[in-house]
């Protein structure tokens, strides 16, 4: 059997976080954390984050970082960028009044979703780049 190339690690990463992001944004997020992501601080907002870095721990398994500091960091920045993000995009929903039924919502939550994308366009980078 062969080893799998780069490329093939990268995009085997990408696949994972993509589909762990859906698994914990729409299928594992509860009322309770939707709800409160716009409260700075708070648990609900801060267990969602939690969730999407601890499913995020087995991509470590498919790229093989070669430091497990850097690993760290790369999980740490990304539960820093996700939960700003969300919050960001709660503020921006809360102050324009934006509802499922308005154009804006929906820009609000496409920026979002790319965000998170780029995000782990980043982290798998950053992964396959060891400092």
């Amino acid at each position: 059997m062969r080893a799998l190339t780069a490329m093939e690690l990268m995009l085997a990463g990408m696949a994972y976080l993509l589909a762990k992001h859906a698994i914990a944004d729409f299928f594992l997020q509860t009322r309770y954390q939707w709800a409160n992501k716009g409260r700075y601080g708070h648990p609900g907002g801060l267990l969602h984050v939690a969730i999407h870095a601890a499913l995020s721990l087995p991509v470590l398994l498919i790229l093989v970082p070669r430091t497990g500091d850097q690993a760290g960091a790369v999980l740490g920045l990304e539960a820093l960028v996700h939960y700003h993000c969300d919050w960001l995009k709660e503020q921006f929903v809360k102050r324009l009044q934006l509802t499922p039924e308005t154009d804006g919502f929906w820009r609000a939550m496409g920026a979002d979703q790319l965000v998170h994308g780029l995000t782990y366009v980043g982290m798998v980078w950053a992964l396959m780049h060891p400092l």
